[in-house]
């Protein structure tokens, strides 16, 4: 199969980690027999130093021609600690997520059982916890009107929905459902909030063409502490952009580190898949970023896109192989010893072009 990918390093360790996966994945396509088309872009900060856009036209035109993107992080210091900067690196984000249709976040939670006592919570609470978090990309409060008035001393952020929205993310949210164990839980502030009545009307008028599904609908702030406190009692997850910022970073430390989780944006154009870690900038340069939650978003890119469930699996495979045997970076080695961003990206690519028969799933 020939893969048509797009890679967008971006900012800080972004470009670190994607060397990584992008050693993997060609390891995987060399063992399997596909050819992979590379183009790479610019975008965050990095793409307004080049050229002063933070998602430029020429990007643009890289993501829509692939089959898929992979995505590094973006941010830069010298624009978080400058609130009146009139171009921001997160300002190319927004415009990717609305340029390429990508409306829909999947967040997956999960624990590895070799890191399990690395979790901040405790082993009882967290074993068996398999949940993803289905976040709106598009709409919602940081695509609503905003502004300044009363001579800048007040400010507004307006949080809109449409039906359509919605509905585009409920139904994906159902379909993933059916797939999995069929329980779907909406997340709003129905009680408050007019935008969660609609959510929460929108899914209730679903239910009918799903009646598998066990739907369940909570507030938000009761799902922010029952993630902590029983996940494993959660499935699958739908809610709007703010409430999904917030409960998916909250949901990466049941890991025991958020450089484990990979995420995928859905788009209507072109998917991407991305780790859910920020530039982490202070690592920037250093090669010590975990590069794992990378590459098991390449693992998704290959699975979601292309199909390729039997190379997906055997990432995964050699990712755990990878976290029994320590070879880890800094975050995860404890007193061990710390592999380089570099050496855990050889070693995974190694692995798979070693791999014998049994590792390797049939096809």
């Amino acid at each position: 199969m020939e893969l048509n990918i797009a890679q967008l390093p971006g900012d800080g360790i972004g470009p670190e980690v994607v060397a990584q996966a992008v050693k993997v994945i060609d390891a995987v396509a060399e063992k399997f027999g596909h050819r992979v088309n590379w183009t790479s872009g610019l975008t965050g900060a990095a793409a307004i130093d080049a050229v002063g856009d933070p998602y430029p036209e020429a990007t643009h035109e890289i993501c829509m021609a692939a089959d898929a993107v992979l995505f590094g992080a973006i941010g830069h210091p010298r624009y978080d600690n400058d609130p009146k900067a009139p171009v921001r690196p997160e300002q190319g984000l927004l415009k990717m997520r609305k340029k390429l249709g990508l409306f829909a976040n999947v967040r997956p939670t999960f624990t590895f059982p070799s890191l399990i006592d690395n979790s901040p919570l405790k082993r009882e609470r967290i074993e068996g916890t398999d949940l993803i978090i289905l976040r709106e990309l598009t709409g919602g409060i940081y695509f609503g009107e905003r502004g300044r008035k009363d001579d800048g001393n007040t400010a507004f952020d307006t949080c809109t929905y449409t039906r359509e929205e919605v509905q585009r993310l409920a139904k994906l949210g159902f379909e993933m459902a059916m797939a999995r164990r069929k329980k779907l839980c909406c997340v709003d502030k129905a009680n408050v909030l007019e935008s969660s009545r609609l959510w929460r009307e929108t899914v209730q008028d679903m239910e009918k063409d799903f009646p598998e599904v066990e739907v369940s609908y909570e507030f938000v702030d009761a799902v922010a502490m029952r993630l902590v406190q029983w996940p494993s009692a959660y499935d699958v997850l739908i809610t709007e952009n703010l409430f999904g910022d917030i409960l998916t970073d909250e949901a990466s430390v049941i890991s025991g580190s958020m450089g484990l989780m990979p995420s995928a944006s859905i788009g209507v154009h072109t998917s991407l898949f991305e780790p859910i870690h920020g530039s982490y900038p202070q690592a920037a340069g250093k090669d010590i970023a975990n590069p794992l939650a990378t590459v098991l978003s390449a693992a998704m890119l290959l699975e979601d896109v292309f199909g390729l469930s039997d190379e997906a699996a055997l990432i995964r495979a050699i990712v755990n192989k990878s976290l029994a045997e320590g070879v880890v970076t800094e975050d995860l080695s404890g007193k061990n010893k710390a592999y380089k961003t570099s050496e855990v990206g050889d070693w995974l690519a190694a692995q798979v072009k070693v791999a014998e028969a049994a590792e390797t799933p049939a096809s």
